[in-house]
């Protein structure tokens, strides 16, 4: 005898569309007309619910006599839900730790401000005593005009947005990066995919998430949990760290056997060091530290620095200076070794040329722990706690000890065994430049630690949950 609409949705889109609310249950039930003095008791009601932190629907429903008639109009209001939701119980920590890592979180909701702000408190995301002063409705984030500096800035201090509409999300995603955030975008739904595709870094939940969203995202939480969030930007700057210091480790062993053979070349000296013997260090002696660099598990500190800027190379101006002087002070000590073994020990420069060969070799072993991070403690960093540097840096001692006490391997590289003033004179100047290299490191301030209040990377997060 006709159809009955059912519609859940937003407190004001809903009562927006009712014309009467029905009272009481079963045969006491009742019409009553809206009034405005009944739609002000009803979003009262939804603003008490949503100050305890609840998702709020309403719910209502019409007679139609047909299909054709327009369905969201002369509703009659049922009654009001609230549904508990509450985030997780990493999510705190998880805030925190962006903080620390110089990323400031920016909450993005389709709920009501009510909800949003008591979320927001309970996270910490917002002072506990923040008023509703601290959440700004979507409705007042302008979509296609240009804004003045005083509105921009007004919208980037904001930390809360609610009611928040696709097309207001890509505008707040828009004026982060006009401000120079990298901005990474959270989301699950539909609607979401436009925001998530024009983010930096599109983050998708994988469990809830539509498959639009998936698609949509750079990355995909297989867990729906913020903090995952957290680990994976830890992990990439371990990874970054890892593949810096893998490059800068070979970029100045390289070099020094560079400078080593113009050195002797400039003052018409016999060769340091043997072509194949340089071959032999490319491929055997230099790569196993550089491998073991890879697996760092990282510095424990590495989330309370700054982020390092999205403009920012590999290897840096101040990186090309380190290398240059490392690369410099490892070859004069290869020189010095040379000159010694033919001037103190009296060898000559067939056999000298096997010291110069072992002070280059150890020096380029010995290095590989002056690649820890600028005023970590001496004994306990990372590079001496990966236990792969120290399984390098064993079989490297084998090798080099095979190179020149190993007839077969020592008649193709051109060494002879050295006696033990020889060893002791490796040894001693090899150490030179992990001497100098530590001192600078532990006198040498840490990176600073990243700022509570300027971060240079912005999270947006639809619900942190």
């Amino acid at each position: 005898g006709g159809l009955r609409v059912a519609a859940k949705g937003a407190v004001e889109s809903i009562v927006a569309a009712a014309s009467h609310a029905v009272t009481g249950s079963g045969t006491d039930a009742g019409r009553v007309p809206f009034d405005a003095a009944i739609r002000e008791r009803w979003h009262a009601a939804a603003d008490e619910l949503a100050g305890q932190g609840l998702r709020v629907l309403a719910l209502a429903t019409r007679r139609a006599a047909s299909a054709d008639e327009p369905p969201y109009r002369e509703l009659e209001l049922l009654g009001l839900v609230g549904l508990h939701d509450p985030p997780r119980d990493d999510v705190r920590s998880a805030l925190d730790a962006c903080r620390a890592a110089g990323m400031r979180v920016v909450m993005v909701t389709g709920d009501q401000a009510g909800t949003a702000l008591a979320v927001a408190r309970s996270l910490g995301l917002v002072a506990a005593d923040a008023g509703a002063d601290q959440v700004l409705e979507g409705r007042a984030i302008p979509t296609g005009e240009a804004l003045d500096a005083a509105a921009r800035t007004r919208l980037l201090a904001v930390s809360v947005f609610a009611r928040v509409a696709p097309e207001q999300k890509l505008r707040l995603i828009e004026l982060h990066q006009q401000a120079g955030a990298v901005v990474a975008m959270t989301g699950d739904g539909v609607n979401d995919a436009p925001a998530l595709r024009k983010a930096d870094i599109g983050v998708a939940m994988g469990r809830r998430g539509t498959q639009v969203a998936r698609e949509a995202a750079d990355m995909v939480l297989q867990d729906d949990a913020f903090a995952s969030i957290v680990s994976a930007v830890r992990q990439g700057r371990v990874i970054f760290t890892n593949i810096r210091r893998f490059v800068i480790y070979l970029l100045s062993c390289n070099i020094s056997e560079i400078l080593i053979v113009l050195g002797a070349s400039l003052v018409a000296g016999p060769l340091p060091i043997l072509p194949l013997q340089i071959l032999y260090l490319n491929l055997v002696t230099d790569v196993f530290p550089a491998l073991a660099l890879g697996f760092g598990e990282g510095d424990p500190g590495v989330m309370a620095r700054r982020p390092r800027p999205a403009g920012e190379g590999l290897v840096t101006r101040a990186h090309w200076r380190a290398i240059g002087a490392q690369g410099v002070l490892i070859a004069v000590c290869v020189l010095a070794a040379l000159e010694l073994a033919m001037r103190w020990l009296g060898l000559p420069p067939e056999r000298a040329v096997t010291l110069s060969f072992l002070t280059l070799a150890l020096a380029q072993v010995w290095h590989v722990f002056n690649m820890r991070a600028r005023g970590s403690r001496l004994l306990h960093n990372d590079v001496v706690r990966n236990g792969w540097v120290w399984g390098a840096v064993g079989l490297c001692g084998v090798l080099l000890v095979a190179a020149v006490h190993w007839p077969l391997l020592a008649r193709v590289l051109g060494t002879s065994p050295p006696d033990a003033h020889g060893w002791g004179l490796a040894l001693g100047l090899s150490l030179v430049p992990l001497l100098v290299g530590q001192l600078w490191l532990s006198w040498a301030p840490r990176q600073p630690a990243a700022p509570s209040d300027d971060a240079s990377t912005a999270a947006a997060t639809d619900r942190v949950d």
